[in-house]
């Protein structure tokens, strides 16, 4: 106890400061829990922590932490929606990521390729070969235009529109509906348009299969199908990748501002 006395009278806002960093850290670990590149399991619990330790330290100076022993009502309280807000921004910039995403699964299962499975060590689950390379591609995409600075630009706008010692969240101003309802539209509108390409040949495909198979009984047209989708599927996306790739980064552009 007279230790911890005289290191309070050396260092008398180091309180302040403990109960500041707990809070910056508690919306931290809710944002990379949900936010694009750090919610990926290929990187492991003992990275993200003490990254998460270092960007703390970083942004403790920048902030007021004498004010948290002062304007901080419930500590508990203060570490719930401290969390709640980082999950927030970092659900909405996942928003954007996963109309990428859903593109990739949408031509995944149009060219029969669901089967085509492996093991993803880092979830212990079966991913989608396809479906995983193109996901992983917007994601260099985002890296490369920028993305982990957007992040963090929305991380720090997020300590002015609700300090870490608030106990209301401004949702119309964090997470208005328009901007939600925005990027929740364009997740199916992005996908199909990165998906259409290889959804109008399939279906030419189709047509022209269904077609044979009324001029041709005995040809086994099912059996065909097989064949000449993932062939075809996967020609189409050798042709279209230059601009699927430009497709992608003009989407994530659109909302550099936003994030």
């Amino acid at each position: 106890m007279d230790f911890s006395a005289e290191l309070m009278k050396l260092f008398p806002m180091a309180n302040s400061y403990v109960m500041a960093g707990a809070l910056i850290l508690a919306r931290m670990l809710g944002f990379f829990r949900f936010a694009p590149v750090f919610s990926r399991k290929e990187i492991p619990t003992l990275v993200k922590i003490p990254i998460a330790l270092l960007i703390t330290g970083a942004i403790l100076p920048l902030l007021s932490p004498e004010k948290v022993l002062s304007q901080c009502d419930s500590f508990g309280l203060s570490i719930f929606l401290n969390i709640v807000v980082g999950a927030i921004i970092g659900y909405m910039a996942r928003l954007i990521v996963i109309a990428v995403d859903c593109g990739a699964e949408m031509i995944n299962m149009q060219m029969g390729l669901t089967s085509a499975t492996t093991l993803d060590p880092s979830s212990s689950g079966q991913v989608s070969i396809l479906s995983n390379i193109i996901s992983l591609m917007g994601l260099l995409i985002f890296i490369n235009l920028g993305g982990i600075y957007w992040l963090f630009k929305a991380l720090m706008r997020s300590f002015e529109i609700f300090p870490i010692y608030a106990v209301h969240i401004p949702l119309a101003q964090l997470a208005n509906m328009d901007l939600l309802i925005k990027l929740s539209s364009n997740t199916l509108y992005m996908g199909l348009q990165i998906a259409s390409p290889i959804l109008l040949a399939t279906l030419a495909q189709d047509i022209i299969l269904g077609v044979i198979s009324r001029t041709a009984p005995q040809v086994n047209v099912f059996q065909l199908s097989f064949l000449f989708k993932p062939v075809l599927g996967a020609a189409i996306m050798v042709w279209i990748l230059p601009m699927l790739m430009n497709v992608i980064e003009q989407y994530f552009l659109s909302f550099a501002n936003i994030i």
